[in-house]
Formats: C-alpha cells, sequence, structure tokens
C-alpha cells in the first residue's frame, strides 16, 4: 500500500508549513531518512525527511504552496501499485507517514479536509478550491477568487495564482480585469516607529506565551568554580587546535548536562497528557541566535554516547547548518532538554523560558574572575552562574538542587568529562 507523506508537526506551535523545493522528483527513488522536500516553517527551513521507501509516486502541493500540518503532500510507494483515492482519504493523516523519529510526540495540528487529485481533472461546478493563504490575501486585496483560474490540483486556486492575478497589468476589451481596490477609510495614524513582528517573533511570542501559561516554571541557581574546567579546555584546545576542532564553554556544558541527566533522567522527560514521557536518547537542544533575527534550539542529538571532542564537532556543525537554515527535521524538534548560554555577551545570570516539550532549561552567564575561598584563603577564581528553569509538575525543587551539584561536580572536576 502506497504510504502518504503529509506536511508534519515540526515545533510545540507549528500550524502550518510552506513546500520550499521538492528535493526528489515525481518517478523516483528515495530510500527512508533521505531528503525528500524543503520545508519553511516560521522560524526556520528544516530538510523533511522520507519516513517509507520506494518511488515518489506523486507530488499533490506544489512547491511554493503554504498548508496546514497534516495536508496530504505526495505519495511513496512501488512502480506498479494503485494509489488511493485521495477523495477518500481520511480527516487524520496515516499512522505510517505520520510516525516519527522525535522522541516526543507533538500535538495534533490541523487537517486538510480535501486532499485533491491531479490537477489535470476538472473542477466540480459550483465548487471553488483554494488554498487558506490564498482566500486570505484574496480578501485583503479585495480580489474575487472566484473569479480566479486556479492552477493547483483540481484547479485549487494557489498563493502563486492571488499574487500573479494582483500584478496583471489591467484588461482590456471585456477581458476580466481586476476588480477596483475599495475606496480607502480613515484610519487611525499608527504610533511612530510601529512595525509588525517578523514570522520568527509571532512565532516565538506565542511559543513563550503559551508555555509561561501552562508550564509552572520554577528557578535554581548554583555558583561553579570553572577554574579547572577552563585549564582543561586551554590543554584540550592546543592538542586539538591542528584538527580544527576547539572546544567551548558550551561544550562542557552540553557534556557535563547529558551526564547529568544520566543520573537524574526526571529532566529529560516530557509532560504529555497528565502522563511522563521518558526519553531514551539525550539530546540536548543549544539556544542559537540567527541573522535574521530571533533565536532556535535545535539540538546536539545522542549526547550521552558522544564524546567531549564529538560534541565540538557537532556543535560546530549545527551552528553552521542553523545560519545557513540546512537543519534536518529531528534536530529541529528532537531536543529533551535545553542549554541557553549568554556567557559570550557578559551577562551575569539569567533564567530561561522552558521550551515545550522538554521541562527543563539551564541558563548559563558569564565564567567570571572573582575572589573566591580556597583551603582558608581568598585567591582569584574563575566562576559561573547557572540557573535551571524546571517544570513543576514532573520534578520539585531538591530534585533540580541535586542536578545542579552533579553538574558543578562534573564541571569542577573536569576529569570526568572525558570518561
Amino acid at each position: 500500500m502506497a504510504t502518504e507523506v503529509v506536511m508534519p508537526q515540526m515545533g510545540y506551535d507549528m500550524k502550518e508549513g510552506k513546500v520550499l523545493k521538492w528535493l526528489v522528483n515525481e518517478g523516483q527513488q528515495v530510500n527512508r531518512g533521505d531528503p525528500l522536500a524543503e520545508i519553511e516553517t516560521d522560524k526556520a527551513t528544516i530538510e523533511m525527511e522520507a519516513f517509507a521507501g520506494g518511488l515518489l509516486r506523486k507530488i499533490v502541493v506544489p512547491e511554493g504552496e503554504t498548508v496546514p500540518v497534516g495536508t496530504l503532500l505526495g505519495y511513496i510507494g512501488a512502480a506498479n501499485e494503485a494509489l488511493p483515492d485521495a477523495s477518500t482519504r481520511p480527516t487524520k493523516p496515516s499512522t505510517a507517514a505520520s510516525a516519527r523519529s522525535a522522541p516526543s510526540p507533538a500535538p495534533a495540528g490541523r487537517q486538510a479536509t480535501d486532499a485533491p487529485p491531479p490537477a489535470s481533472d476538472p473542477q466540480p461546478s459550483g465548487e471553488l478550491r483554494a488554498s487558506p493563504i490564498a482566500r486570505r490575501i484574496a480578501q485583503e486585496r479585495g480580489v474575487d477568487i472566484s473569479q480566479l483560474q486556479g492552477s493547483g490540483p483540481r484547479g485549487r486556486v494557489t498563493e502563486r495564482d492571488v499574487q500573479a492575478y494582483l500584478e496583471r497589468p489591467p484588461a482590456r476589451d471585456g477581458a476580466l480585469a481586476r476588480p477596483p481596490a475599495p475606496a480607502p477609510t480613515a484610519a487611525p495614524r499608527p504610533a511612530d516607529g510601529l512595525t509588525e513582528l517578523s514570522r520568527m517573533r509571532q512565532a516565538i511570542a506565542r511559543l513563550t506565551t503559551r508555555s509561561k501559561r501552562e508550564v509552572p516554571h520554577y528557578y535554581v541557581t548554583v555558583e561553579i568554580d570553572m577554574g579547572e574546567a577552563m585549564e582543561l579546555r586551554r590543554k584540550l584546545n592546543q592538542r586539538l587546535d591542528p584538527q580544527g576542532v576547539r572546544i567551548s564553554v558550551n561544550d562542557l556544558l552540553v557534556k557535563g548536562c547529558a551526564l547529568a541527566l544520566v543520573k537524574h533522567p526526571e529532566f529529560n522527560t516530557s509532560y504529555v497528557q497528565d502522563k511522563v514521557l521518558q526519553h531514551a536518547d539525550i539530546n540536548v537542544g543549544i539556544a542559537i541566535a540567527v541573522q535574521s533575527g530571533g533565536l532556535v534550539v535545535p539540538a546536539v542529538l545522542d549526547c550521552g554516547n558522544k564524546s567531549l571532542v564529538d560534541i565540538a564537532r557537532a556543535t560546530k556543525d549545527l551552528i553552521e547548518r542553523t545560519q545557513a537554515q540546512r537543519l534536518r527535521e529531528h534536530e529541529y524538534t528532537g531536543a529533551t532538554f535545553g542549554i541557553s548560554n549568554l556567557g559570550a555577551l557578559d551577562v551575569d545570570s539569567f533564567a530561561a523560558i522552558i521550551h515545550p516539550p522538554q521541562c527543563a532549561v539551564l541558563a548559563v552567564g558569564a565564567v567570571r574572575k572573582q575572589p573566591i575561598v580556597k583551603n582558608d584563603q581568598v585567591v582569584v577564581g574563575q566562576t559561573m552562574k547557572a540557573t535551571l528553569s524546571a517544570d513543576h509538575r514532573l520534578t520539585d525543587g531538591l530534585q533540580a538542587a541535586q542536578f545542579l551539584v552533579e553538574l558543578k561536580s562534573l564541571l569542577e572536576q573536569p576529569v570526568g568529562l572525558l570518561l
């Protein structure tokens, strides 16, 4: 039976996605896990992977179209396999196609009400098919969408059809012309400097508002003596420099958190409908500011089985691909614990907002030279403050303190990071 390819939910708050580019042509062989299409969300461009192997038999949603989560995008199957009748497709995407390799389930998204057959089929009389974004643009610009000829499947009017119509010069001799723009109405002048939020900032606003509203945050802070960790980092970088690898403070934190999570797995969980989802893998998300503004939290995958050097290489690659908007789907959605580091910006300490469905995030500040007491003597040391924000539905303050004590011990005696 052919496998349905549907628009996945790549993010806690994702409602729709745009098919930027199909990476496989119709009739081309694809293996499970191969990049299938580039999908644009509110915050990033992500490579959607194939969840089944076979031929890409049919592309239903063309490039450039934005559709809700769960919408049928295409079919993967054998060459001689009959394709399902899209008109009888159930309202929910098939389990085989929508199953994700991410360790935590995503909330169900909206489902398209009709999965159209080929574009060559005639449009039924009296039926108007148009994508949600095409309807919105048409309404905003005063376009009678029923007068447009759709180029999408089954005559569906797409965003490109509306934009092309708006860019068309006025027609003559009775040809279809654009309706006159509605008469301008008096509107209050916006305040000086008032601008629209970018799509990314809107997504961040939705996510953080929902997190603070639904997740009962609590916070625990410790101060860590980073003297030995910084010396270990210096020595390692001297040896690794010829290989082009450098260990950052953040790499030490990722490795330390991964080891601490092995002993305190309650912070590697998600809250799912009054149940605790324990994640088998430790995928540490790191907050990365993107050049276009805003931030994303992609994951360094399987940190529990990576050495410190492996983590350094993986983090460098992840940051580069984040800036180039070439994240893989599981990296974008698979984090099970988060780290936000503002130390490079000379911040002392702060508390971060949990990024659902994770249950905790560690916020760290700068490593500073400070007077500290060692062996009853005041000496100059290097310290760093770390604040754990955690979900009180899944953990308590005592557990958070124990987690931070473990992390503190690992960083103050950093030889354990090499084992």
